[in-house]
C-alpha cells in the first residue's frame, strides 16, 4: 500500500538518529540545520538529497527554512529537533551542583527551536531533550517551552498542545537503556498520546510485555573480523583490568563488595568505569563524550566499534558515521535512538494525519536472536596487576 509523505525540518539534527526514523515513518527531510561539521559530513555522506545548512541556527533565518523546504508558512507538516541543553543535563548538574539552567546561555537553544516553530508555524512539532529537563523542581525549562507555546497559540490564533513524557528507549525494542524527554504538540489542539511500553526487563516479567531487546540481538551478526581497524585493548591505566571483569558487570566487580580483587573503594567511581556490555541485556546508555575506560565496552574487551554504536542506536545499516574514533562516538552518543523516531512518527501519522498505521512494528529494532555464545570466564589477576591497580588506585 501506497503511504503518503510528509514534510519536515530538523534542527539540530547532529548525525540525524531522530530523521532516519521519522525517514522510516514517511516523513522526508527537507531542510537540516546543525552547526558541528563532522555531523554535517556524515549527514551529507548518508542523505545528500537534503538540503543541510552548516550553521549555529541563530544564524539561519526562519525564511530561509520555508525558502529551502519551498513551502510557506503553516504548510510544513513536522517540525523536529533535539536542542542540545547542556545545563539540563545530568552531567552538567552533578559537575556545577546546582546548574543555573535557564540563565546559562547554552539554554538559548530551547529559544531558538521556539524562534523557528513560531515563524513556520508547522502542523506538528517534535521535541527531543536530556531527562534533567523534567526534573521535578529543576523543570524551568519545560515551563519555558509551555509558556512560549502558549504566547504563540494567543499571538497567532493557533492551538497547539503540549504532551511530555520521558521515555526509555528500552521499552520500545530499541537494544540499549536510553531516557530522554520527548515534547509533541499538533496545532489544531489534538492532545498526543504517547504510546505505552511494550517490551520490560526479563528478570521482572510484566503480562502482554515481550522481553527487552539485548546487545546480544544487535550486536551478534557482526563478528570481530567484519569490523576494520577496532582497537585491540582499552586505553588508559586501567585498561589492563577489564578482561577480568564478568560481562555486564563493572568496576563494582573489583571492591570490597565485589567478588573480584579489594581494589576500589565501593561506588567511588562513575558506575560506567570499566562498565561491560552483557549479552542477555540491552547495552547501557551510549555516551558522547566518554574518557578511555568509560564503557559500556564490548564483551571482548574492546571499544565498540562504530558499526556496533550505531546498531546499538537502531541506526540503518545503510548510515555510516564519518570521522575518528572521538567524533564517532560524540555523533552516535548524542543521537536519538532512530527506532524512537520511528515510532513517534506512526504515532503522529496515526494520532494527527488519521492514517492507519501500526505503530507496533518498528522496522528498525532488531530481531530476537538465539544466544549461541556463552559468557567469556573473566581472566584472573595476577599478583603484580593486582599490586599495580592498587598502588594507581592510592594515587588517583
Amino acid at each position: 500500500m501506497h503511504h503518503l509523505r510528509y514534510l519536515s525540518v530538523s534542527l539540530f539534527t547532529g548525525a540525524g538518529g531522530l530523521d532516519y526514523g521519522l525517514e522510516e515513518a514517511q516523513f522526508d527531510t527537507a531542510v537540516a540545520i546543525e552547526m558541528d561539521s563532522n555531523c554535517c559530513k556524515t549527514l551529507r555522506h548518508n542523505r545528500p538529497d537534503w538540503h543541510v545548512v552548516e550553521s549555529p541556527i541563530s544564524e539561519v533565518p526562519s525564511k530561509q527554512i520555508l525558502s529551502l523546504a519551498g513551502i510557506k508558512r503553516r504548510e510544513l507538516d513536522l517540525l523536529h529537533g533535539g536542542p542540545p541543553c547542556q545545563p539540563f543535563s545530568k552531567s552538567g548538574y552533578w559537575k556545577t551542583g546546582d546548574a543555573k539552567r535557564l540563565k546559562d546561555p547554552r539554554s538559548d537553544t530551547l529559544k531558538e527551536y521556539m524562534r523557528v516553530l513560531e515563524d513556520t508555524l508547522p502542523k506538528v512539532f517534535l521535541l527531543e531533550n536530556v531527562y534533567g529537563l523534567a526534573y521535578e523542581g529543576k523543570d524551568e525549562g519545560l515551563k519555558f517551552l509551555k509558556r512560549r507555546i502558549d504566547a504563540i497559540n494567543r499571538k497567532h490564533g493557533t492551538r497547539y498542545s503540549f504532551s511530555w513524557e520521558v521515555l526509555n528507549a528500552a521499552d520500545f525494542g530499541v537494544p540499549q537503556v536510553r531516557e530522554r524527554v520527548f515534547i509533541v504538540g499538533s496545532r489544531d489542539g489534538k492532545l498526543f498520546e504517547f504510546p505505552k511500553p511494550r517490551f520490560c526487563d526479563s528478570e521482572k516479567p510484566l503480562p502482554g510485555l515481550k522481553p527487552y531487546r539485548t546487545a546480544w540481538d544487535a550486536l551478534h551478526s557482526i563478528t570481530d573480523l567484519s569490523e576494520k581497524a577496532i582497537p585491540s585493548r582499552v586505553k588508559g591505566r586501567w585498561g589492563f583490568l577489564l578482561p577480568s571483569i564478568p560481562e555486564g558487570r563493572n568496576y563494582l566487580y573489583h571492591s570490597e563488595k565485589g567478588e573480584g580483587k579489594p581494589i576500589f573503594k565501593w561506588r567511588s567511581r562513575y558506575w560506567s568505569f570499566l562498565l561491560k556490555l552483557a549479552k542477555d541485556r540491552p547495552s547501557w546508555t551510549i555516551l558522547a563524550s566518554p574518557g578511555p575506560t568509560i564503557g559500556p565496552f564490548h564483551w571482548n574487551n574492546r571499544p565498540l566499534t562504530m558499526r556496533e554504536m550505531a546498531r546499538l542506536q537502531t541506526f540503518p545499516d545503510d548510515v555510516e558515521v564519518l570521522g575518528d574514533r572521538r567524533q564517532v562516538q560524540k555523533q552516535l552518543g548524542n543521537a536519538v535512538p532512530s527506532a524512537i523516531g520511528e515510532l513517534l512518527g506512526k504515532e503522529i501519522r496515526r494520532q494527527f494525519f488519521g492514517e492507519k498505521v501500526r505503530s507496533a512494528s518498528l522496522t528498525l529494532i532488531p530481531e530476537k536472536a538465539r544466544l549461541t555464545s556463552q559468557a567469556k570466564k573473566p581472566t584472573t589477576l595476577s599478583i603484580s596487576e593486582t599490586r599495580k591497580a592498587r598502588l594507581l588506585e592510592g594515587k588517583s
